[in-house]
């Protein structure tokens, strides 16, 4: 599917009625926190047992094993009877401060106009500086003493919560803490006796398995739709910074974001998030929700340390492409996650670890990618031994890693300007790295290589994704200082694919391209 970027996509639960329009084609249902996938790894590392009620008090299912009772011959109503008292509607409002009309433009401000109209000019009404924007969400009540599971963007700023029972009982919600980075939020009402969903493994979830999404959309009222598991660990959207979605075709729209996506045992698998919309902002089959076991995991984070805390190894990754597999001599298939960057003084680095490993293993379980890894390392606390399955020059070795906490990330976009120069069999052009231009795009003095100045349309160098203002430090595996250390190694290399370091910003990546 096309279209998936931060761009084009927005959470259901910032539409609020005719108050707010929707500024993208995708639409983010007013949907749920982004569950982190499966939660393979606990605080102690190991898988969790769901059965019973769990340590914190919250219930989890035993068995997520899809029921064989409820078809569409007898229809879905006792799952929907079980399920629907624990979602409730939330109604939130945020104040948007806004300057007022006078404020935007000095002409309003103008004396001798001010003298004949005071301030109120013929045709401009004042804006007030502050407004009061509504939203409407859902959520799922996971305790019976008043744990709400919602999104982050649902209550995201929020001066007030108003929180709706399908028994008509509203109480005050409180928000006892979000995560902004999976979009999962914490609220607390204060009750007892509550109707509770209880959570399924989210990790048994399979393509095809019936799935019933509950909540409130366009604030109508509580509302349910069925349809089936169309994928699972959707990622790379530009939704989230953690995405492991479940997709579903069961109808959400706006007001559906924290909502449920229950199985046919009525039990919690997904927090609806987003969907994928088209002009109109509604429903086209193609829905997004947080895997239960993330949200679980995010809320027994947030109700023990009052934040989510993840680890660390202190590396950059990117994936491995056929290309990528074929310049790195990794055996089978594309797979694993390749080092890009090593932090100095990070786990990684006391670990051994080098640009150019590809990690294909975490404790001893396949790693399929580097959203996969990023994933599973976030799970884990700060402190956590782990061993790594590394693959360098054509051998496979493991490598034993201690995390630290996850520090607030940082991107910096900088744009250079660049003179035409020859271009290669690649379809770039390149020239000298200057200390000037070192600076212009925020890289520490004494760094090395050469600045792409140009990159042809259509070429190879373009489809790989070769940028203008990367700077190229390395050919094949070797450094590059100089357009004719640059020019030297691609003449050698002939008509084979070359592979690329690239720097663009301060984050390494690696790129291969063939010629022609």
């Amino acid at each position: 599917m096309r279209g998936f970027s931060r761009a084009n996509v927005s959470k259901l639960a910032r539409e609020r009625g005719a108050e707010m329009k929707p500024k993208s084609k995708i639409v983010v249902a007013v949907l749920g926190a982004v569950c982190l996938a499966a939660f393979w790894f606990t605080r102690g590392g190991a898988v969790p047992v769901f059965s019973g009620v769990s340590p914190s008090g919250f219930h989890v299912s035993a068995d997520n094993g899809t029921s064989s009772e409820p078809s569409f011959a007898n229809g879905f109503a006792p799952v929907a009877s079980k399920a629907l008292p624990a979602v409730v509607n939330i109604a939130s409002s945020r104040i948007i401060r806004t300057p007022s009309a006078r404020g935007q433009s000095p002409f309003f401000d103008d004396p001798v106009l001010r003298r004949f109209f005071g301030d109120e000019f013929p045709g401009q009404s004042q804006v007030p500086r502050e407004q009061r924007a509504r939203s409407r969400g859902s959520g799922v009540i996971v305790s019976a003493d008043g744990y709400v599971l919602t999104n982050h963007h649902v209550v995201e700023n929020a001066v007030d919560i108003n929180i709706s029972l399908g028994d008509k009982r509203e109480f005050k919600g409180r928000v006892i803490g979000t995560d902004p980075r999976t979009d999962v939020a914490v609220i607390k009402i204060e009750a007892s006796n509550l109707p509770v969903l209880s959570f399924g493994d989210s990790s048994k979830v399979k393509v095809g398995d019936f799935a019933l999404a509950i909540g409130n959309p366009f604030g109508v009222g509580q509302t349910v739709t069925m349809g089936i598991i169309s994928a699972t660990g959707r990622a790379g959207l530009g939704i989230e910074d953690y995405e492991d979605f479940i997709q579903t075709d069961a109808a959400v729209n706006p007001g559906n974001s924290g909502g449920a996506l229950v199985n046919v045992r009525g039990e919690l698998i997904g927090i609806n998030t987003a969907i994928l919309s088209g002009a109109g902002g509604g429903n086209q089959g193609v829905g997004f929700a947080i895997p239960a076991n993330m949200a679980h995991a995010v809320m027994a984070e947030i109700l023990k340390h009052g934040k989510v805390t993840r680890g660390s190894i202190g590396v950059g990754i990117q994936p491995v492409t056929p290309q990528i597999a074929k310049a790195f001599a990794l055996p089978g298939n594309a797979r694993g996650a390749l080092v890009v960057d090593v932090n100095p003084n990070s786990p990684a680095e006391h670990s051994g670890i080098l640009r150019g490993d590809i990690i294909l293993g975490l404790n001893g379980t396949p790693v399929n990618d580097s959203q996969d890894l990023r994933l599973r390392i976030s799970l884990l606390p700060p402190n956590t031994s782990i061993k790594l399955q590394v693959f360098r020059d054509g051998r496979e070795s493991e490598v034993s890693v201690t995390l630290t906490e996850l520090a607030a990330e940082k991107h910096a976009e900088v744009e250079v300007p660049g003179k035409a120069a020859p271009s290669t069999p690649f379809g770039l052009s390149v020239q000298a790295l200057t200390s000037q231009v070192t600076r212009q795009l925020g890289l520490p003095a004494g760094t090395t290589g050469v600045l792409v100045a140009a990159v042809d349309p259509g070429s190879s160098a373009e489809e790989a994704g070769v940028q203008h203002g990367d700077v190229i430090q390395e050919v094949d595996r070797k450094p590059v200082s100089t357009p004719e250390q640059f020019s030297g190694a691609i003449q050698r290399s002939g008509k084979q694919p070359v592979l690329l370091l690239i720097n663009r910003g301060g984050n390494h990546l690696y790129v291969a391209l063939s010629a022609g």
